[in-house]
């Protein structure tokens, strides 16, 4: 029977060194077991979706490049198309050629979601790289990447600097996104790293959005990379209803956002027990804040960029440096006590509106700096359960997301 150091010295109340004088006497012996594995090899050949026309189409074109030589694919496909279905099922004829895949996702909290779909197509999680992991979750991907144990790796843009032995593919799901940029410390985009690493690994490369970049659109257009088209919804669903309201005919009050038209539609989702979507790229509570008694504007004393009121948390903070301030009780030009009025709306501006025009719905709001990614994947399982009805956020909640009861969203 084999027992861990600890262990035994746990159950007989010994020292270390007691133990370690029973191995020198030849009454025990040492023996190396190796780690677990940190994920178990995918299969290729698990949970095949069944694919439409369309999509047994675009697959063809994208296996129709060689899984041994570098090739680059654009899969320019609606909103609802069945993209990922598509290039999972690349994934696993890369995973047939004996090669690894890495998939790299925009946003890490999109992560838990993503992964129960790999985890329901190949019957076993993927390997995950990100700023969460702890620095032993991450030496033990590293290495199984390196010996090859991990076949397959679902991470954030950093995940392109692993030591992959045998890699195989690229996908880049979302590719348009901008949070694939690097600005700090060493800067690069990780759309362009992917297509210089996969040349330099002879490996494939898709490029997975339904609003492809200007120049990965361009590449596409000049034949650089192959133009892979899904232009119709899975199951023939239907494209959404899309209406745009003129605020200076049916807008709201004065001091409000929610135009009327708008606030009925809410109102007629939550009566049907549906869900809402309230989005507005902008976090905090307003852009601008000025001093109504004299009209100083707070800019950041370092970039000069307006100071944006968090009110959730009672600060002026820039966007773009980091740069913050407690919100001041006195115009800091003029001494005006009480004078400083908030310009513009922000996600936690409307979600104050929503409160008073919604106040039976179960309200959530999402944006990148309410609470860490733990948290903000949490939220997501709740509204895929659920378990709110009115969803207030920013971009984060618009990508790669599938909440069943979904049926308005409003583009503020």
């Amino acid at each position: 029977m084999a027992w861990p150091k600890a262990a035994l010295v746990g159950v007989t109340g010994v020292s270390p060194s007691v133990i370690e004088g029973l191995e020198r006497a030849g009454a025990v012996e040492r023996l190396e077991i190796p780690a677990p594995p940190i994920v178990l090899p995918p299969d290729p050949d698990g949970a095949v979706a069944t694919l439409s026309d369309d999509q047994q189409q675009a697959l063809a074109e994208i296996t129709a490049l060689d899984p041994h030589q570098f090739g680059v694919a654009l899969l320019d496909g609606v909103t609802g198309g069945g993209k990922t279905e598509v290039f999972f099922e690349a994934v696993a004829d890369t995973l047939r050629a004996r090669r690894q895949a890495l998939i790299l996702l925009p946003e890490i909290a999109l992560t838990n979601t993503f992964i129960s779909r790999f985890t329901k197509r190949f019957g076993t999680r993927p390997a995950e790289w990100h700023s969460d992991m702890t620095p032993l979750q991450r030496a033990r991907v590293w290495r199984g990447v390196l010996d090859g144990t991990v076949r397959a790796v679902v991470g954030a843009r950093s995940a392109l600097f692993l030591p992959f032995r045998e890699l195989g593919m690229l996908v880049l799901d979302e590719e348009h996104d901008g949070a694939y940029k690097q600005s700090d410390g060493v800067n690069y985009h990780a759309r362009d790293m992917a297509v210089v690493r996969a040349h330099l690994a002879n490996a494939r490369v898709i490029l997975s959005s339904a609003t492809p970049s200007v120049e990965t659109r361009n590449n596409a257009n000049v034949g650089r990379y192959a133009h892979v088209l899904l232009t119709s919804r899975y199951a023939e669903a239907a494209m959404p209803n899309i209406t745009a309201i003129d605020m200076r005919v049916d807008g709201p009050e004065k001091g409000q956002w929610i135009a009327p038209q708008l606030a009925r539609e809410v109102f007629a989702a939550l009566d049907r027990g549906e869900q809402a979507l309230l989005f507005l790229n902008r976090r905090g509570y307003a852009p601008l804040t000025l001093c109504r008694s004299c009209g100083h504007q707070y800019q950041c004393p370092d970039c000069s960029a307006w100071m944006v009121e968090h009110r959730f948390r009672g600060v002026l903070m820039c966007h773009h440096c980091g740069h913050e301030i407690r919100t001041p009780k006195v115009c800091g030009a003029c001494g005006e006590v009480d004078a400083l009025i908030a310009v513009g709306p922000g996600i936690e501006r409307v979600a104050e509106e929503a409160a008073a025009r919604f106040p039976d719905a179960r309200r959530v709001i999402l944006s990148s700096d309410m609470g860490s990614n733990a948290q903000l994947r949490e939220r997501f399982s709740e509204i895929e359960r659920g378990e709110f009805d009115l969803i207030i956020g920013t971009q984060l909640v618009s990508k790669g997301h599938h909440f069943e009861k979904l049926s308005v969203v409003g583009v503020l």
